[in-house]
């Protein structure tokens, strides 16, 4: 019985032991090696742009990483991804978090979220000849009208939603479904006022179709590990630090999201 005991005492020691190893957090990762590893897709203007012929990043998201680097005195490695590979990268531990993203419920079944820090208008867009095509948001929900979105966006599932009834062509990254309708290979694509103001900037032909569409408010935050809460802790109170000190409405304002 004495033997049983001091095993079961042995055991249960181990057990106290292996523990804080098994749990331990991103932030330790990132203090002892050095590095915040971000997962960004490089296609979100002007989030996130990445310039191929130098394989740099420049956008608001960049502007974040970069503070967020600096501040916990590690070096910034972005991870190039895609939006259909993004959460499987933060589930893989492929990357330690990250950029904006859309929170939806999906995404919260496998992965964590910080606190929001900006929101983002959802609407659809098409070009300058086929906006008289379009007389009310209904209209758009029809056969013969063809939406394109992007594979893995939360756009690709709103498209699905808004618009059953019309013919939806989902496309691949490094595809963009604001592309196709550029292209005239497609005649609507919904997509955030953030983007959609750089798209009609860069593409003079694209328009906000003033269709009545519904309100859809979407908060944006970075991705994390869902059982981290340690990580999860830190980020979030750096947002509220830097929201306090005007962090976050200077970088919008210089990336013209205000």
């Amino acid at each position: 019985m004495t033997i049983l005991r001091t095993l079961g005492a042995a055991f249960v020691a181990g057990l106290v032991f292996v523990a804080p190893a098994s749990a331990q957090s991103a932030l330790n990762d990132i203090l002892s090696g050095g590095v915040l590893k971000v997962g960004t897709t490089g296609d979100w203007n002007p989030m996130t742009v990445r310039d191929p012929a130098t394989e740099s990043y420049k956008g608001y998201d960049i502007d974040v990483m970069t503070e967020l680097a600096k501040d916990l005195e590690v070096e910034l490695e972005f991870a190039p991804t895609d939006w259909k590979t993004l959460v499987n990268g933060i589930v893989a531990g492929k990357y330690h978090m990250t950029g904006s993203a859309s929170i939806s419920p999906s995404r919260m079944k496998v992965a964590g979220f910080s606190s929001p820090y900006i929101s983002v208008q959802i609407g659809p867009y098409t070009t300058e000849d086929k906006v008289g095509r379009f007389t009310d948001f209904a209209s758009i929900n029809a056969p013969d009208v063809k939406v394109a979105t992007t594979l893995g966006t939360s756009f690709e599932k709103m498209v699905k939603d808004w618009f059953p009834d019309a013919d939806i062509k989902v496309v691949e990254a490094p595809a963009r479904g604001y592309q196709e309708v550029i292209a005239g290979r497609a005649d609507v694509f919904i997509t955030s006022n953030i983007e959609g103001a750089t798209l009609s900037e860069k593409f003079p032909q694209v328009r906000r179709m003033e269709v009545n569409a519904p309100a859809k408010p979407t908060p944006i935050a970075m991705i994390l590990p869902q059982t981290d809460q340690v990580w999860i802790n830190y980020v979030n109170n750096w947002i509220k630090l830097k929201q306090e000190k005007g962090f976050f409405e200077a970088t919008a304002a210089k990336w013209g999201l205000q």
